[in-house]
């Protein structure tokens, strides 16, 4: 079958189609023919080997984490789903990719695909909005009522979050560029700071939360918009030690996490604030409650760009302008 695959982490990874074997089924696994792949800066990342000590894959590897598609067989074990089912799931950190014509997905990550939503924007949901569930619900423990902070609001996890935080009742601050404030705020952002004219730090106060979607020392800006007792979850960094524990890593690394987190953790324990780094967990019972949200349209895709599945590696070179408005996806069928 064909698929987008990295030959080596690095500067030169050598990311292009290749012919690969149809993958073996497991007794607890699916089959399925990918239809739409959606894409996330993680799946430009990992070729980079900027977590080759975290993610283990064998090269050369399939590419993307993301997919909608059709089942076409089972193992043996398997029992909520059969051949002709529409699913959608997340593979993040099976040691697999989706990028491919056809994709081996555990039973447990998958969920049916919403019926009102095709493909394309079924396969843009996974990733963004285990993400979003994970740290708003199960880290955060968002209420109504409180203040959550999402910067870059017209991003991929940022029209997600906005939306999963408005359901959850609370209000939502965020930043974009000036093109882009129309969208966020049609998403339900309560207050949004256009970047290109003033920093968030010096408009937003008395925030809950604040979900880490950028990178640079916008996570440390931040902690100065929170109240004590608040909550900082970051995507993007700087990892930390209970992240290593969490993943089992050895001394050394944890250690080393446990530097690189060392300011923001100092300085967010001053303000009374927690700290932690989340790397989002593929699961298809959360999958399937996302599911429920879609089909009674209280979150909405929003899918920037679509390119044909020879012009994977352009997905993924687009993606990383960091431009797109909502995700990008892949139409593999």
């Amino acid at each position: 079958m064909k698929a987008l695959t990295f030959k080596r982490y690095g500067k030169s990874p050598d990311i292009g189609f290749a012919d690969v074997p149809r993958p073996a089924l497991a007794p607890d696994e699916l089959l399925v023919q990918v239809h739409a792949v959606g894409v996330n800066p993680i799946d430009n990342m990992i070729p980079t080997g900027l977590f080759k000590a975290v993610l283990r894959f064998q090269l050369p590897a399939v590419m993307g984490s993301d997919l909608a598609g059709v089942v076409t067989e089972v193992g043996s074990r398997v029992t909520r789903f059969k051949p002709g089912d529409a699913i959608f799931a997340n593979i993040f950190d099976l040691g697999t990719g989706s990028i491919a014509e056809f994709a081996v997905v555990p039973e447990g990550v998958a969920a049916l695909k919403p019926a009102n939503l095709d493909f394309v924007q079924a396969a843009s949901i996974p990733m963004v909005g285990l993400t979003s569930w994970q740290a708003l619900k199960e880290r955060m423990n968002l209420r109504a009522g409180q203040k959550v902070f999402i910067p870059a609001g017209s991003g991929g996890v940022g029209t997600f979050a906005i939306q999963l935080a408005k359901h959850l009742g609370a209000k939502v601050g965020t930043t974009t560029s000036t093109g882009n404030v129309q969208l966020v705020s049609s998403l339900g952002a309560d207050e949004v700071v256009d970047y290109k004219k003033q920093g968030f730090e010096e408009v937003l106060r008395g925030y809950d939360a604040v979900l880490g979607t950028v990178r640079g020392d916008a996570m440390e800006k931040s902690v100065g918009i929170l109240k004590p007792g608040s909550t900082m979850v970051s995507l993007v960094g700087p990892l930390d030690a209970a992240f290593a524990r969490a993943r089992g890593l050895n001394f050394l690394l944890t250690f080393v996490f446990g530097l690189m987190s060392r300011k923001i953790m100092r300085l967010a324990k001053k303000r009374g604030v927690t700290y932690s780094f989340l790397f989002a967990r593929p699961d298809g019972d959360q999958l399937a409650e996302i599911s429920e949200l879609l089909k009674t349209e209280r979150i909405r895709p929003v899918i920037d760009k679509v390119f044909p599945f020879e012009h994977a590696k352009e997905a993924l070179e687009y993606l990383a302008q960091g431009r797109a408005k909502g995700k990008v996806v892949i139409k593999v069928r």
